[in-house]
Formats: C-alpha cells, structure tokens, sequence
C-alpha cells in the first residue's frame, strides 16, 4: 500500500501533520490533518484522541456492515500503515493502532489472526494490547509467534499463560531467548516430555534449584534428554552427578563424546568419582536375612505386607532378598537395583512381584542412599509405576533371568 504524504496548507504555512489517522469511505488508511496546524513533529495528544475515536466509529460500522473479506483486508491496511509509521509513534500513538486492531482481531478469521501474529511478533514497538490478546489466543496458529519471538508479553504474562494453556503453548514460550525461573518451574511442572525437552536446550532458560532437581528427576529413563541436560553449563555439580548416576553406560559415552573440553573434563571426574564410589563399597552380607525370607516364602507369609512391613523397619537386607525370592532372581541384581539411583529399574521387580503402590514408594523413600529421594522424582516414579502393566514387569524379569543365566555359562572349548 502506497504511503500518502502530506499536503501544503492553504495560508502557506510550512505544513505540520499528526500522525493519527483515519479512514476514508472505502476503508482505506490515511492520515489525519490537525485542524488547527500542530506545529508537534512527532504529533500531538488531543490529535490523537480525536483520530482514535473517529477510526474505532468508522471500524465499527465497517466490521458491522462489511463481508469477511472486507475486514481481513482493513487488517491488513492498518497493519501496513502502523509497520510503516510505527517506530516513530509516541505511546499514545500507538495507543490508538492497539485500539483499532484490537477491535479487529476480535472479527477476524483465525488465518487473519495468526498473520497479523506474525508481522508483529518481531516487533519491540508493537501494540501492547493486541500481542497479548494474540498470546491468550487458543489456537496455537495464532499464539505461538507472539509467544516465542514478542518481546512486548510481561513474564507475568507468560507464566499466567503457561499455567493455563495447553502443551502447545507451553512448547512455544519453552523455545524464547529469556526466560526467568519462576515462569519455567510453571512449564516444568505441567510440560510433557517434547515440551521438558525443548526448555532444557534452551540456554537462555533459567531454572530454580527445585526447576533443575525436577527436570533432572525427568531424565531417568529418557536418554536424550540426560544428554541434553548433561551438556549445559550451568547445571550444578551436585545435579550432572545424580543426572550421570541415572544414566546408562552408552548414554555417558556419547556425552564424553560430544562434549566440549570443558565439559567432557568435569564429566570425566564425576564419572571417576563414581566410579571409585563404586568399586568401595562392601558387599553385604545376606545369609541371615535370605534364611527368614526363605522360610516365610515356604510358610505362604511372603506378600505385599510382609515387604512393606520390612521397608518401614530399615530392614533392606530383608527387602532385598525378598524381591528377589518373589522374582527367582539373583540377590546380587537385585542389590545392583536397590542401591542404584535410577528409581524406574527398581520399579520392575516390585510390580512383577505384584507389590502395591505404598510398598514400593516406603521402599523408594528409605532405601540406603547417599541422598534422599526428592518428591519429583516420587511423583514420576508413581505415575510410571501405574503405567507399568504386570505382563511387561515379568517379561522383563525374565529376560533379566535369561541374560543372567548365559552371562554365567562357561564358554565352550575352542
């Protein structure tokens, strides 16, 4: 659309123009004189007022009395005439567009919506009142442009938005250049696991204490996201080392592996450190325990009870035992499981041995580790030990029997 230029005024004055506006009979954008010849370059308030009235009537009867086509194309107009004008607006200015496209977007189709999101989402001058009405908008089409790139939404905003809309959205605002703690704690506790993802690759994202030990706790059991998150330099050291304590073998590998220098050195000690933790601790002793379990088993006294009455007293050596009595599996892999960090393995042998719920989170809570198990990592573990169905606990049990088995045959003569 051509930009239309002032024109001299009569008495000969130099002319000096407002920059309101107004539209003419067939709805097309102009500016505004000033009746009484501002001599304000940059425009004056009382103008301004006048040409915002004047529109919003004009608009309205246009919205009103026009077809659908007819209103996408007054959007488009206004929207022309602000990105041409707009970085020289004052406020109430720009006041006056936010004004005139809010009473818009609100009678236009969602495709008219969603291009409008993304001619002004670039914006930092753009109207304030219409990008956060694009932002509240349920279809993702339209929200996520503002949502990821408008510099014009509060963190107030964001955080109401992330606490109310759905994962779509959250997926958008996970992906903006800066993004304070309290809005990603809302994201972390609602997010699915796309969402979890992309907010941890995030390296504008910042994360509270309880942010990063729940987005760690979220990484058992997913790879990618441990890499992920093994890869960010801010990460506390207390938190890559339960992150590499959850991971699996191939996992630290490939982190070791596309690490910077940096990085790949503070991996390795931890790795180092674990692994001398490891290599450290005794192993226990479980003859006394594996005689009373044994003898329960034989007595039919072996149930859900009697496990959840051995977590409750401390007794893991007779936790221990029991699972693996209930599951015919070696007790020195089921010791592995127990004094490991990665709480979703442990989960396996419990659900194949039909424990319920508060057995297996008593078990999980007191089982002898370094640290205590943090209510995230409770939280995830009850809502995967729902999903786990008994068929593929024992199928896996007993892949874990089989796999142990030929690891234990001696290898034939050559």
């Amino acid at each position: 659309m051509n930009r239309i230029r002032s024109r001299p005024v009569k008495d000969g004055n130099a002319p000096r123009i407002c920059t309101g506006f107004h539209l003419n009979a067939g709805v097309r954008p102009r500016r505004a004189w000033c009746p009484d010849r501002c001599q304000q370059k940059q425009g004056c308030p009382s103008m301004a007022q006048q040409a915002s009235q004047s529109i919003i009537a004009e608009l309205e009867d246009a919205v009103r009395d026009g077809t659908s086509a007819k209103r996408v194309q007054t959007l488009r107009q206004v929207t022309d005439l602000f990105l041409n004008d707009g970085d020289r607006l004052n406020d109430e200015q720009v006041k006056v567009f936010d004004d005139v496209l809010c009473l818009l977007v609100a009678r236009v189709e969602t495709r008219a919506r969603a291009e409008l999101s993304k001619r002004l989402a670039p914006l930092d001058y753009a109207p304030f009142d219409v990008i956060h009405h694009l932002a509240w908008d349920d279809d993702i089409g339209v929200a996520g442009e503002v949502l990821t790139h408008s510099s014009r939404l509060s963190n107030a905003a964001l955080r109401e938005i992330a606490s109310s809309k759905g994962q779509d959205h959250l997926f958008a605002i996970s992906a903006r250049e800066n993004l304070p703690a309290f809005v990603t704690d809302v994201i972390i506790d609602r997010g699915e696991d796309r969402v979890i993802r992309r907010l941890a690759k995030n390296a504008g994202a910042e994360f509270s204490d309880k942010g990063y030990s729940t987005i760690v706790a979220r990484a058992e059991g997913d790879d990618e996201l441990v890499e992920i998150l093994g890869l960010r330099i801010d990460i506390p050291a207390k938190l890559l080392r339960d992150l590499l304590l959850r991971a699996k073998e191939t996992v630290r590998a490939r982190l070791l592996a596309i690490a910077s220098p940096r990085a790949r050195e503070e991996i390795s000690q931890v790795l180092n450190d674990i692994a001398q933790e490891e290599a450290a601790a005794p192993r226990r002793n479980y003859g006394i325990a594996e005689e009373l379990v044994k003898l329960m088993k034989q007595l039919n006294e072996l149930d859900d009870v009697a496990v959840y009455k051995f977590a409750e007293q401390g007794k893991f050596d007779e936790v221990t035992v029991a699972l693996a009595v209930l599951n015919d599996m070696p007790i020195a892999m089921i010791e592995r499981l127990m004094l490991g960090l990665r709480s979703d393995l442990l989960l396996i042998p419990c659900r194949s041995a039909k424990l319920n719920w508060p057995t297996v989170e008593t078990i999980l809570r007191k089982r002898p580790l370094p640290h205590a198990i943090d209510h995230a990592t409770i939280e995830i573990a009850q809502r995967d030990y729902r999903r786990l169905s008994l068929e593929t606990a024992q199928r896996t049990v007993r892949f874990w029997q089989l796999h142990n088995r030929i690891e234990k045959q001696p290898m034939a003569a050559g």
